[in-house]
């Protein structure tokens, strides 16, 4: 019995999300919560974990298809379901039921799929000729049907994709016949409340040939930074958006269609055998090759098209498993795995590569996460973040080892390449920019600071961070004593723990503690929320916090977590800032800021010897509140309660151990 996997509800306020990439083909294995797909939504890029245990038999949401919350997007079960599916699909006689059958008929029969893969490896297209001709091979029938399309090679790879885009086929087909048919690009939905996005880079230029979902263009939206693949097979057209140009959603981007090469080869395609096709791939495979040779580092998707070309030239004995990566591989699509063991070999996107050269991460030393081992994005952030702690460890052993030591870590910072350069904000900062000001605009804000002597809970968190961390799983911090004395005193003065509603005129006083903790990622600051903080000891704040942040700075926080706080915690003090003047998120009343922890001289009063100077743990800690609301008197009870909680440092029993 097959089980469907459904989008679910990704927060209060989405209702849809878009297929950004399939993590897994028709035919694979899964396990339960072994990530599926990748959606994106206007909150948030998140992936959708499989239900069940078994086999992916089909998909019914296509990449860059829309869908509502509830929409089935695939099914799982069991093999045999999958192979009595494929025969049924056979009886049907359809193009795409067939392209469905070989694929099922692939992972069944590895060792006839093993041959043909080393059959192909000699390394030119006159191989997919014999392959795709041969009568004894069951793949033969849905290859003579779908090699007038220029994509045929992506629907051999994915046959949920031929399942799912049968209009998109017999459009390409229909093209390719008459020479004379074009499809538009258009700036697809990105989110429910995201209208219009940014072209920053066009991937692709004029004349250039483009294989079924290969990147076109980069556009980045308030929400995302994503790329725009291309439709259809065919030939880049025109260019009707340029680069830093603003776009509505719906826009048209490109026209791809049918160059002079294009048409004669559908032509030939339209009215020859499966050789016929083969040769066409092949003339493709050369050009792509040529304009490698020739411009390699200006068209760098043209580098990546000849390597997944002469990829199928390198699959000598794969296993049964890597047979549908290896027919990805000759496909210009997410995978492009060559069936190497160096990652620089597979295919990775453009805007991939970017942010790798950005934070000096090697692509060849990673291994991809994606489809058929593909690098994705996320590899690239984590290594670099891997990299940030095994740098920060080191210059922390260094420096207590040696001060020359130390010194010599110094020059890694050098000046920034930004230098002398303008460039255009980016559209997340330019929402960060209209949300502070109007922040500022509309609330009459202020900040009080208050000076906290931590030294007893330094002393403590010294004393039971050992265990803490052994038992919890995280580090022992400042932040959650910080965090637990906040939503302590907001019990206590719900004005702080408010929001005003100007237009109605009301202000409702909150009776949960919603704790927004901002962290910074790099995409922006944003603010997941811990619901019903107040609830939470030290050590389940602890745990709260370190999640957050791991899961907002690697993009997969869920869009209900970032919304929904009612009060803000922000740690500037974790980059060295004394203290700070935050500026409060609406429609909040008060935000607090909390600065980094310094050792002091301070006078301090004792009952036998008077005032004494000793050395103590202190930081600053600063309110900034809405006085519309919140008057100066309410703002310094509020701190004087939290100083006093720290001061009194009464977390033993909430640290266990």
């Amino acid at each position: 019995m097959a089980t469907e996997v459904t989008l679910p509800a990704l927060g209060e306020s989405v209702t849809e999300g878009t297929v950004t990439q399939w993590l897994k083909s028709v035919g694979d294995e899964v396990a339960v919560d072994e990530a599926l797909l990748e959606v994106s939504t206007d909150k948030v890029d998140t992936e959708i974990p499989s239900p069940v245990a078994g086999t992916l038999l089909e998909i019914k949401a296509d990449e860059d298809e829309t869908v509502e919350v509830g929409a089935v997007l695939a099914l799982i079960g069991d093999k045999d379901d999958s192979e009595s599916g494929s025969g049924e699909s056979s009886s049907d006689g359809g193009t795409a039921e067939e392209g469905g059958q070989s694929d099922e008929s692939t992972d069944s029969g590895s060792d006839d799929s093993s041959t043909d893969d080393s059959d192909s490896g000699s390394g030119d297209a006159e191989s997919h000729t014999e392959q795709s001709s041969e009568p004894s091979q069951d793949e033969d029938s849905p290859q003579t049907d779908e090699g007038a399309d220029d994509s045929a090679p992506s629907e051999q790879s994915d046959a949920a994709q031929a399942d799912a885009q049968p209009a998109n086929d017999d459009r390409s087909e229909s093209g390719g016949s008459d020479g004379g048919e074009s499809s538009e690009v258009t700036l697809p939905a990105l989110g429910e409340s995201v209208t219009e996005g940014t072209v920053t880079q066009w991937l692709k230029s004029v004349g250039d040939e483009v294989a079924v979902d290969e990147p076109l263009l980069e556009v980045s939206t308030d929400k995302v930074d994503t790329e725009i693949p291309s439709p259809v097979a065919g030939t880049l057209l025109e260019i009707r958006a340029e680069e830093d140009e603003t776009v509505e959603v719906g826009a048209v981007l490109a026209v791809i269609g049918s160059g002079d090469g294009g048409s004669g080869g559908g032509a030939a395609q339209a009215t020859q055998s499966d050789s016929g096709a083969s040769s066409a791939d092949a003339s493709e495979a050369e050009k792509s090759a040529d304009s490698d040779s020739s411009d390699a580092e200006d068209q760098p998707s043209s580098e990546e098209a000849a390597r997944d070309q002469s990829a199928e030239g390198d699959q000598d004995a794969q296993p049964s498993g890597a047979d549908q990566d290896a027919a990805q591989a000759a496909t210009s699509t997410s995978t492009g795995d060559s069936g190497g063991d160096n990652a620089s070999e597979s295919y990775v996107t453009p805007l991939v590569r970017k942010l790798a050269a950005q934070h000096n991460v090697e692509l060849s030393s990673l291994t991809g996460t994606g489809v058929g081992g593909r690098i994705r994005k996320q590899d690239v952030l984590e290594a670099a973040e891997a990299a940030k702690q095994q740098a920060a460890q080191q210059s922390t052993e260094t420096a207590a080892s040696s001060s020359p030591a130390a010194s010599e870590a110094q020059p890694e910072q050098v000046a920034s390449s930004l230098r002398g350069k303008t460039e255009k904000l980016s559209r997340l900062r330019q929402v960060i920019a209209a949300r502070m000001v109007e922040s500022l605009q509309i609330s009459a804000q202020l900040t009080t600071v208050v000076e906290v002597d931590v030294t007893a809970i330094s002393r403590l968190r010294d004393k039971a961070k050992a265990g803490f961390e052994q038992r919890e799983g995280v580090k022992l911090s400042f932040l959650p004593f910080f965090a637990k004395a906040a939503v302590d005193a907001l019990k206590i003065y719900p004005q702080v723990n408010a929001s005003i509603d100007t237009e109605a005129g009301t202000v409702t006083y909150h009776d949960g503690e919603h704790l927004g903790v901002a962290v910074d990622t790099e995409r922006g600051l944003l603010v997941p929320v811990i619901s019903d903080a107040g609830d939470l000891s030290i050590a389940g704040l602890a745990r709260k916090i370190a999640d957050l942040a791991a899961r907002t700075r690697d993009n997969k926080i869920k869009p209900d977590e970032l919304s929904g706080g009612t009060f803000t915690l922000t740690n500037t003090g974790s980059r060295g800032a004394l203290f700070d003047t935050p500026i409060i998120n609406q429609p909040q009343v008060a935000i607090l800021g909390t600065g980094t922890v310094v050792k002091r001289p301070v006078v301090l009063s004792d009952p036998n010897l008077g005032e004494t100077i000793g050395i103590r743990q202190m930081v600053y800690l600063s309110l900034t509140y809405d006085h519309r609301l919140v008057d100066g008197a309410d703002a310094a009870r509020f701190l004087s309660t939290v100083k006093s909680r720290l001061e009194e440092a009464n977390f033993e029993a909430e640290l266990g151990g």
